[in-house]
């Protein structure tokens, strides 16, 4: 619980700082392609243990941000609600591993040329909920967990767009329990976001 209060009171200072700033403010949302690690299957009658890596599907993502601009340099909060699906084949069957979760990237930008500019940064996440159709959710090895975000994006006046690779930095493994079949599967995401976002206050630039 300390943890959660922590981050949530992190995050808000820093979009507080933004505003008082006078720099950008806004919404964003955008597309992801998107998979997760291994699954390890365990099963106790047979004792035979299968590894497969999930198969990338679309997902999705949408929440706010912020940007302090420091001349040719920028700090970019963001607070996001994440969906990614992966598929994984289950004795025979494919099944959608669906993960939902808070982001809080804290991005530091340069701006190259123009609209151009190119950024990088960790990014603190809180899981919310694990699911596999038909299989009982156990618990997840860490709820919070780091990646790192890096890309490049374009702005034009309150309109932006951004490309950006994510890459889970710990190993997160969820247990899942189906009659005899235990399941372990590392829930670190690794995806190729597209986002669009929408300025609600003007640049000072």
């Amino acid at each position: 619980m300390k943890k959660k209060i922590l981050l949530l009171t992190a995050t808000f200072l820093f979009f507080i700082v933004s505003a008082q700033a006078q720099s950008s403010f806004g919404l964003k949302g955008g597309l992801s392609y998107n998979s997760n690690g291994n699954l390890s299957e365990f099963t106790t009658e047979a004792n035979s243990i299968i590894k497969d890596k999930g198969k990338g599907k679309s997902g999705y993502n949408i929440g706010v941000y912020g940007k302090i601009d420091l001349g040719n340099l920028y700090i970019r909060p963001e607070l996001v609600y994440t969906k990614t699906t992966s598929e994984y084949e289950l004795n025979s069957v494919n099944q959608d591993f669906e993960l939902s979760k808070i982001d809080a990237p804290v991005l530091l930008g340069f701006e190259l040329i123009g609209p151009l500019s190119v950024f990088a940064g960790p990014s603190f996440q809180y899981i919310l909920d694990n699911n596999i159709n038909g299989i009982d959710f156990d618990k997840v090895e860490n709820e919070f967990t780091m990646g790192l975000n890096i890309g490049a994006s374009l702005e034009f006046g309150r309109l932006g767009i951004d490309v950006r690779y994510e890459r889970g930095l710990n190993e997160n493994e969820a247990k899942f329990a189906n009659n005899n079949t235990n399941f372990k599967l590392d829930t670190r995401p690794e995806q190729i976001i597209v986002n669009l976002s929408f300025s609600l206050t003007k640049s000072n630039k």
